[in-house]
């Protein structure tokens, strides 16, 4: 294979190895992380400490409750403005309780089972999710601080949807390249990377060339991040607390971020080795060369017995 041909082809394989590293980091990111229950309910514990999401909780789960009251207690309805603070004030004290953050973890836990159920399955049923039981511990708070009529709250099956029925399709269609790519992308862009060094024709400067390309992958990786954030929360309803959404977008994007930053640090640590490590090459056969063009010094000869 002549020079020319072998530095092409390793050009266009270390290419792809940048190109690939950073959408594989996304999609091993989304198919391992966010597909493991384990991980994301340990990524989400976090959160119900969070004040913002604690305060979207106490409003979205008092407003429920409220709304819930109109429907079936008649006569609870002219003394609803009095209610109401009790009410939102017992649900934000209640999510400062053990009892919350483990209906937080378990809320969370039965979440992403239904949904990888949905995901991994065939039925196009949608996605629900229940907020009986923490509707049922803030009544038993409310009566336990003696609130008024507090014992007539209704504690109803209501189910809130999280996918509906006619997304899974594409959504399952979408979960099933992640699984695949999860895997495949990281491991293509290990394989071209290592070939394309190897044919190169100039090792020392195609590991460079990687190097800065991945690090240029990671730099791009993390404004993808942070632009996605910006626009995710640019997108939510007036009615969705922002501060909470941003809270969890970060919790969810945690990893992303990491690899980011392991991909750019990695990038300049091996691009700066190999640099100091050529540079330290060349100096030391420059030395070389200079000690062995300098003239070997003579010693004096000993007089003979004649001369003296």
């Amino acid at each position: 294979m002549s020079r020319r041909l072998r530095t092409a082809l390793s050009a266009v394989l270390l290419a792809l190895a940048c190109l690939l590293a950073p959408f594989g980091a996304l999609a091993a990111w989304a198919a391992y992380g966010l597909a493991d229950t384990g991980r994301y309910v340990t990524t989400m514990a976090p959160l119900a400490a969070d004040p913002d999401v604690r305060e979207a909780v106490a409003d979205t789960v008092g407003a429920g409750i409220m709304r819930e009251v109109d429907r079936h207690e008649t006569d609870v309805r002219p003394m609803r403005g009095a209610v109401a603070p009790f009410v939102h004030e017992a649900v934000r004290s209640f999510t400062r309780t053990q009892a919350f953050r483990t209906a937080w973890d378990e809320g969370n836990r039965a979440t992403h089972d239904a949904v990888l159920q949905a995901l991994r399955g065939e039925r196009d049923r949608a996605v629900t999710v229940d907020f009986a039981p923490v509707t049922a511990q803030v009544k038993r708070q409310l009566a336990h601080d003696h609130v008024p009529f507090a014992n007539r709250i209704p504690v109803q099956h209501t189910e809130v949807a999280v996918l509906a029925a006619q997304d899974l399709g594409h959504l399952r269609k979408g979960y099933h390249v992640l699984e695949v790519a999860g895997f495949w992308l990281p491991v293509a862009a290990c394989v071209f990377a290592v070939t394309g060094i190897a044919l190169a024709v100039h090792r020392r400067r195609a590991v460079t060339a990687t190097a800065l390309g991945t690090a240029l992958g990671g730099a791009l990786l993390g404004l993808a991040v942070a632009l996605g954030r910006r626009l995710t929360l640019g997108d939510l309803p007036d009615e969705v607390s922002h501060p909470a959404a941003g809270a969890v977008y970060d919790a969810l994007t945690s990893t992303v971020r990491t690899a980011a930053w392991l991909l750019l640090t990695l990038g300049l640590s091996v691009a700066a080795v190999t640099w100091l490590t050529r540079h330290l090459h060349a100096l030391y056969l420059a030395r070389r060369r200079q000690a062995s063009a300098a003239p070997t010094p003579t010693r004096p000869q000993e007089p003979t017995r004649d001369q003296v």
